[in-house]
């Protein structure tokens, strides 16, 4: 509850899952507008916990009952789904799990069977991987065709600072160690680089998350190597002799061949953003996780 800044019943004492809900309710009846039950992972073989859902149910008597479903179990959520919804009428459904390779195809089958909506979808373990759901984005998602609108909108809730002569000069080529030093800061305002590139039309599910979390790791050490260099050498990092780049590693605390493996990935993006070419791109996010 605290890290989402939300107060939390509970009774270490008691066992009993009903009482702890109806106590919950009494609790928070008078001070709050919103009052969130939530209830243990339970699955549809499993009766007995149904039959408990049922009795908490009808004991509370929400406002709504919602869905939370893993996407990864894909058309297994039609029958899973359905078991609920007989059990509690489902109004309003959840999808989890959807930054793995999970696209959340199964959550079309579980709205089949509830007839209910989907009202989020949850791309991480944070609070702000949970979004709202737009079908245009879902499908698109779906189909590998990207999420641009989503991108926007994720870099407008990170008050993303957009520098266009700043852009236009990388564009041109004209790429400098702390133009990298401040993509990498921005590209940190979106929690993860997995939630840039799941969003880019021909570049989503093409990156393994493997490459990905290695590219996140090397700009870590890339980072303070940059923050070692001078001025002139951030500005022509093509100055950098044996001496500069030991210099460097050690003001760092990297190894040299981290450095120099920087400078080359430099080059590479300097290349890249040049041509502006997708597949460029993916072959330089699999380079940057080492392989």
């Amino acid at each position: 509850g605290a890290t989402v800044g939300v107060e939390v019943y509970s009774d270490e004492k008691e066992r009993d899952s009903i009482k702890i809900a109806k106590e919950g309710k009494k609790y928070f009846h008078q001070s709050k507008n919103v009052i969130i039950i939530d209830t243990a992972g339970r699955h549809k073989e499993e009766k007995s916990l149904l039959d408990e859902m049922k009795r908490i149910i009808s004991e509370v008597k929400p406002d709504l009952n919602i869905l939370v479903i893993d996407g990864t179990i894909g058309q297994q959520c039609y029958n899973q789904a359905l078991a609920f919804h007989q059990t509690a009428p489902v109004g309003g459904i959840i999808v989890t799990k959807l930054d793995g390779a999970a696209k959340g195809g199964g959550a079309l089958a579980a709205a089949a069977a509830t007839g209910a909506r989907i009202l989020y979808l949850g791309t991480g373990e944070r609070v702000d991987d949970l979004e709202e759901f737009s079908p245009t984005r879902f499908v698109g998602r779906l189909l590998g065709m990207g999420d641009i609108k989503g991108l926007l909108e994720v870099a407008q809730q990170a008050e993303i600072e957009v520098d266009q002569k700043r852009v236009q000069r990388m564009m041109s080529g004209k790429l400098t160690m702390d133009d990298l030093l401040f993509q990498f800061d921005q590209m940190k305002k979106f929690g993860s680089l997995r939630k840039i590139v799941e969003r880019l039309p021909g570049v989503s599910g093409n990156l393994k998350g493997e490459d990905l979390e290695k590219a996140e790791s090397r700009v870590k050490v890339y980072k303070p190597i940059i923050q070692s260099m001078t001025r002139d050498e951030k500005e022509n990092p093509e100055r950098l002799n044996a001496s500069r780049i030991r210099r460097i590693a050690a003001g760092s605390g990297t190894a040299e061949k981290d450095v120099r493996e920087l400078v080359t990935r430099y080059k590479q993006m300097k290349n890249m953003m040049k041509s502006g070419k997708t597949r460029e791109f993916r072959q330089f996010m699999r380079r940057m996780g080492g392989q």
